[in-house]
């Protein structure tokens, strides 16, 4: 390889990896900042009061103008997932990268 076309490869790699480490800190600390209303959500889902708040909807009690996704079955269950299966997959990445000795 020529080093001008090394040089040229190089710079590009630092450029790529340079934008997905920027992105990949914004998403981490937001990922970081709802961890908080997502466990507020498993507890809501999990206990009395969302059962409640369903039920009522069921029967008709609640506005017909209220945003209730919250209380669709799948929508929290399917963030739950979604958050626990990320946090897998970041501890799987972290475990990769430390048998490299990437740090």
């Amino acid at each position: 390889m020529e080093q001008i076309e090394r040089i040229r490869e190089m710079e590009e790699k630092l450029n790529r990896a340079r934008a997905v480490l920027d992105t990949f800190s914004e998403a981490l600390s937001a990922f970081s900042d709802i961890q908080e209303d997502v466990r507020a959500l498993s507890s809501y889902y999990e206990g009395e009061e969302w059962r409640k708040d369903f039920e009522d909807d069921e029967v008709g009690k609640l506005p017909q103008d209220l945003k209730r996704g919250v209380l669709s079955e799948d929508a929290v269950y399917d963030l739950l997932t979604d958050n626990r299966e990320l946090l897998v997959e970041m501890l799987e990445a972290a475990a990769d990268l430390a048998k490299w000795g990437i740090a």
